[in-house]
């Protein structure tokens, strides 16, 4: 429809109010635009101080919450830390290589075959600490993040419930079935890895020279068979997954015990999730490269030896005998289960793949349900 305009009033000389006929009907004076206006403009500047409040809240949340993650992975370094020596102990007390050394000295008739024990032990509990302390160090952070989340939700501003998702009494609970890993699972690695060891070297002279990179083939071979055990992936040594055990290690049926079951299932589910296997992975191959840097250390040319000046570096320059290799390879648990933070165990907790893996535990479990959804 067309509109007519009287244009006579479209000026007032008087300053008085500009009127707009329409022929529709009505007037609207240039005050109801000027009130409009203004509406508007108190309308915008308070969803936009609404929007800068929430974006101010939603940042200091985020803060927050990223404080309690760097916090909590200090924690798990510490935690880490704290449980290498009794891991260390645990390791050598089922293969006590130390009283094969003391009866050696007795020069026994026997020699020969205390030599052979030896061998095989030296290896094995040199191999099982590698795999036990990246084995430890991952499990932690799996733990000590799902924890870490659920803490995290317990004490976050306008939470629903008062019911905490990790009362003080399950962590206690949870946390122990790391007693698996220094436990049978412990046991149960020693066995299949002695049984590698055995298979790779038992028929090995102690007089047969080793290169360092000769030694690693045969750490490769001993990986190779322990890696490749149909019977049980590597996370079965960490978490008991038998439902009676669970029961058994989250004691009885109370409310608490029921919470305690949840968290251990959600740990296996994670356990076996294929983004572990690919840490676990990761940690091993720099645990064993580590170990084999160790090694190195006692493969280098003298000084002044005709090797030296051209290969350095090499790994096949120098070659060691067997019965030598073994007091050397026999040590290094020392320096592998070190609670003083050893280039081993920072390499292992440094390592950006490990960081990230935790990131994103801790992102799932420390995530309202409501917001996964």
């Amino acid at each position: 429809m067309s509109r007519v305009v009287d244009r006579s009033s479209e000026h007032d000389c008087t300053g008085g109010k500009v009127l707009v006929n329409y022929q529709s009907g009505g007037s609207f004076s240039s005050g109801d635009v000027l009130s409009g206006l203004c509406f508007l403009s108190k309308y915008a500047q308070k969803k936009i101080r609404e929007l800068q409040e929430k974006e101010a809240t939603e940042y200091i949340a985020q803060a927050r919450r990223q404080f309690h993650f760097e916090s909590n992975q200090r924690t798990c370094n510490m935690t880490v830390l704290s449980m290498l020596p009794p891991l260390r102990e645990a390791i050598i007390s089922q293969l006590n290589s130390e009283s094969l050394t003391v009866l050696l000295k007795t020069r026994p008739a026997n020699k020969l075959e205390i030599w052979e024990d030896l061998k095989i032990i030296s290896f094995t509990r040199s191999v099982v600490a590698v795999y036990t302390t990246c084995m430890l160090v991952v499990l932690l952070r799996v733990q000590l993040n799902i924890i870490g989340g659920y803490l995290y939700l317990d004490n976050s501003v306008g939470r629903s419930t008062t019911t905490p998702l990790a009362p003080p009494d399950v962590q206690q609970q949870y946390l122990s079935s790391i007693q698996h890993l220094l436990g049978n699972g412990l046991t149960e690695l020693m066995t299949v890895v002695k049984k590698a060891v055995q298979n790779s070297l038992g028929g090995m002279s102690l007089k047969q020279s080793l290169s360092l990179l000769e030694l690693e083939q045969q750490l490769s071979w001993i990986r190779a068979e322990v890696e490749a055990d149909s019977e049980h992936s590597l996370s079965w040594y960490l978490l008991a997954d038998d439902e009676d055990v669970l029961s058994d290690q989250a004691c009885g049926l109370t409310e608490n015990d029921v919470v305690t079951i949840r968290l251990l299932n959600e740990t296996r589910d994670m356990l076996d999730s294929p983004d572990f296997t690919t840490v676990l992975n990761t940690c091993l191959n720099r645990g064993f490269s580590r170990l084999l840097d160790n090694l190195a250390e006692f493969f280098r040319p003298p000084p002044g030896d005709s090797a030296s000046s051209f290969a350095t570096d090499s790994l096949s320059a120098v070659s060691l005998p067997l019965a030598k290799i073994i007091p050397i390879i026999n040590g290094q648990i020392n320096s592998i289960c070190s609670e003083t933070p050893s280039h081993f165990v920072q390499d292992l907790l440094m390592n950006n793949q490990v960081k990230e893996f935790a990131a994103n535990v801790y992102e799932t479990f420390s995530t309202p349900q409501e917001l996964q959804k």
